[in-house]
């Protein structure tokens, strides 16, 4: 995401707080909090959508402040209007354009600010702020073929929730995937041993970016029968720290500890034998040994955004996309496509699961 210095409008703070996590809040020009959005951000204090609802929310009610808007008189044909801003296909006068320059939101985005705007709203009803606006969001349908199958015990199911914002039209069935042979076009496209850890662990593993880029080096246990006793197979350990130096974290919280210097718990995943060639292979030619002091498996192989080399890698540094262009593997090698590609091959095992 671009930065650039917000003067005179509301805007996303960050909120450090002790053990490495953040929070984010929405703030007016002067400094004082938008209590309003802080009231319904904190609800996902601790969650990966807090950010991303942070960001959403924000632009939201920099256009109501344009509108000249209050919070309680707003309604459900205002907010249609603001998604048809963004980009959904809303058949009414949109009024004066929002976002110039800027280009529309995918149905992945706009299903996520549907989301956001809804919950939004629906909190401030329940505090009885607009009610009618809360009712007319509250809505409910009955669920389709599809819905009862992706659903457990979805025989039993009876309604579902419905929100009249979310963009109307099939989803996607299968997730996008990378081209035959895009792997080994990317493999002879990087330079650096770091490349070819990422590109393999990321196509093997089915690891996301967070994951790869916040793995230490205690969480992979690369032989057979390894002292945690969760997994017979070499495999690793997917942990979330919110106090990673490069700041990357596991989008997964399943529970971990370490007992006798030995990792337990996370998220188990199998480790396969082109994993562990390039992990040898990076550890033993390109890995700063005695120059860090995170542990971390990835470190930063040039200076950037000011932190020094051999620092935690972030995650610029691991996407595939560079080497991508390079191997002209006809579409773009985004990092959601390789999770798919490692999901399909290979299973994964929660904690607690034996091989």
């Amino acid at each position: 995401m671009a930065r650039r210095v917000v003067i005179g409008e509301l805007r996303v703070q960050r909120i450090d707080r002790d053990g490495g996590r953040r929070s984010w809040t929405i703030v007016w020009p002067d400094g004082r909090e938008h209590s309003e959005a802080d009231r319904f951000l904190r609800e996902h204090d601790g969650a990966g959508a807090q950010r991303t609802y942070a960001y959403l929310l924000v632009d939201h009610l920099r256009w109501i402040d344009r509108e000249c808007l209050a919070l309680d008189r707003v309604g459900l044909r205002d907010l249609q209007r603001y998604m048809g801003l963004l980009g959904a296909e809303v058949r009414m006068p949109l009024g004066a354009p929002w976002r110039v320059g800027k280009r529309p939101y995918g149905p992945a985005a706009l299903s996520i600010t549907a989301s956001c705007l809804k919950g939004f709203y629906l909190h401030h009803a329940a505090l009885g702020v607009n009610t009618e606006l809360g009712k007319a969001l509250d809505r409910a349908r009955l669920p389709s073929r599809a819905d009862r199958r992706r659903r457990f015990l979805g025989h039993t199911t009876t309604t579902l929730p419905a929100n009249p914002l979310a963009p109307h039209g099939p989803r996607r069935r299968h997730p996008k995937m990378l081209p035959d042979g895009a792997r080994d076009k990317l493999l002879t496209a990087v330079n650096s041993a770091r490349d070819r850890l990422a590109v393999t662990w990321l196509s093997d593993g089915g690891l996301r970016i967070g994951e790869l880029c916040g793995l230490h080096l205690v969480d992979l246990h690369l032989r057979d029968d390894a002292n945690c006793g969760q997994c017979r197979t070499p495999h690793l350990h997917v942990c979330h720290r919110p106090d990673n130096p490069n700041r990357a974290e596991a989008k997964t919280k399943h529970p971990w500890r370490v007992e006798d210097d030995t990792v337990t718990g996370g998220l188990v995943k199998r480790v396969s034998p082109a994993m562990i060639h390039t992990y040898f292979d990076y550890i033993t030619t390109e890995y700063p040994c005695g120059a860090t002091d995170h542990g971390m498996l990835l470190a930063a192989a040039r200076r950037s955004g000011g932190a020094a080399v051999g620092a935690g890698g972030g995650a610029g540094d691991a996407r595939p996309c560079r080497a991508a262009r390079r191997a002209r593997i006809g579409s773009p090698a985004r990092v959601s496509a390789f999770v798919h590609l490692g999901g399909a091959r290979r299973g994964r095992r929660q904690h607690g699961d034996r091989a």
